[in-house]
């Protein structure tokens, strides 16, 4: 269920999100489709057990009739009935299964030529159905359970005092006074609830063996040990069952998935609306813009000379080696090769001379180191009249300006 709700936001928030995000100079197209969730196949009510939960402690007493070989020599044979006692602990995995391990002390008092005695302990695993839970649903309160079982265990037998014994050890000249057999067991359970902790129950069992089971082999090739016990379970923790049902909350899914598919098609119409006031909407007129023409910009590079001087220094013959490389990289521009002065040393008429030197020197480096074609070059003085720079030092230079 939880799947099921995260999906239904999911899609009632990604429906939202794409109404905030259309654009409006964009056509939108929605695929509507409808959310549903389907039938659950299976809307059984499902149970889980902790591992924790429905642990029990059992303490009974009662009776046991041996069904074993029954006969006198003399008078007549009957039966005997002992005193039997019980201790149990288990688990209810489910509200219809459970098991337990059930232990059984006793005496057994048969005839058997004579008078026979011997005592037993039985350990049996017995796996429990509970036929109320099963057949009339899951109730942890119920009055009065009746619970079928069966099991499988093991039974020690010892102190057998019998004149009928014929069972003999592996010397083959005594008489076995003990046995191991291993039994198949069947019985009922009553239940009665005293509290949510404390039951009372009531159980017969029937063990069946071999014919050994009391050192005698004769007659029947089974015997039977019939008990009958009455004590207490004690619940530990109580009886607990944790419910769940796929089902149980399908109509709050129904209903989000109806306010899901009324979004979408609002959604939809939405976008409808949109297309078609957008089909309306005139196209704007585009005006054609002449763009001026730029006078060519000077070329990055330029060369610096020192105050008074057109003396090409070390430091920028890179400047004149970098514009010579570009050159050579781009045959098909030209190069006009501008110098200047600044305004602050010297006449005007000295600052021309020094600024044509200047640009000469540059010429002279570019042709003759660096073997660039005279035709691609040209040179022009500016003196100190014009200043390519708001800093006065820095107009002593020579700039690069590119041409066709």
């Amino acid at each position: 269920m939880k799947k099921n709700l995260c999906f239904v936001m999911f899609a009632a928030c990604a429906g939202m999100f794409a109404v905030q995000s259309a654009n409006a100079q964009d056509a939108i197209v929605v695929e509507e489709e409808s959310v549903t969730v389907g039938e659950v196949a299976n809307c059984k009510t499902n149970y889980s057990v902790g591992r924790t939960d429905n642990w029990f402690i059992q303490l009974g007493a009662g009776i046991a009739v041996p069904l074993v070989e029954n006969r006198l020599d003399e008078g007549k044979a009957k039966r005997h009935i002992t005193a039997t006692y019980n201790l149990g602990f288990g688990k209810w995995f489910s509200p219809y299964i459970g098991f337990r391990f059930s232990g059984y002390y006793g005496a057994m008092h048969w005839d058997n030529d004579s008078y026979s005695k011997a005592r037993y302990g039985n350990l049996n695993f017995d796996l429990m159905w509970d036929m109320c839970n099963s057949l009339g649903g899951v109730d942890a309160a119920r009055p009065v359970s009746v619970i079928p079982f069966v099991g499988l265990g093991g039974t020690y037998v010892w102190d057998i005092k019998s004149d009928g014994t014929n069972v003999m050890n592996d010397d083959g000249t005594t008489v076995r006074r003990r046995s191991w057999t291993l039994p198949v067991s069947a019985g009922i359970q009553f239940r009665f609830r005293l509290c949510q902790y404390v039951d009372f129950f009531l159980e017969g069992r029937a063990s069946f063996y071999g014919d050994n089971f009391n050192g005698a082999v004769y007659g029947h090739p089974v015997d039977i040990n019939i008990q009958a016990t009455g004590g207490l379970s004690f619940n530990l923790g109580g009886v607990k069952y944790q419910a769940y049902n796929a089902c149980k909350d399908m109509a709050y899914i129904n209903s989000l998935n109806g306010q899901v598919n009324a979004l979408r098609g609002e959604l939809a119409a939405t976008a409808t609306a949109l297309a078609a006031a957008q089909a309306q909407l005139p196209c704007p007129e585009v005006v054609e813009v002449d763009c001026p023409e730029v006078d060519a910009a000077p070329m990055m590079s330029t060369v610096r000379f020192s105050i008074n001087s057109s003396k090409i220094s070390d430091e920028e013959m890179v400047n004149v080696y970098n514009t010579a490389e570009y050159l050579k990289a781009n045959p098909g521009v030209n190069v006009l090769i501008k110098g200047y002065a600044d305004k602050d040393t010297g006449t005007s008429e000295y600052n021309m001379g020094l600024s044509k030197k200047r640009a000469q020197a540059v010429y002279d480096t570019l042709t003759k180191t660096y073997g660039i074609d005279k035709s691609r070059l040209a040179i022009e003085a500016e003196g100190s009249s014009e200043q390519v720079y708001d800093v006065n030092n820095w107009n002593r230079i020579v700039i690069f300006v590119p041409g066709n």
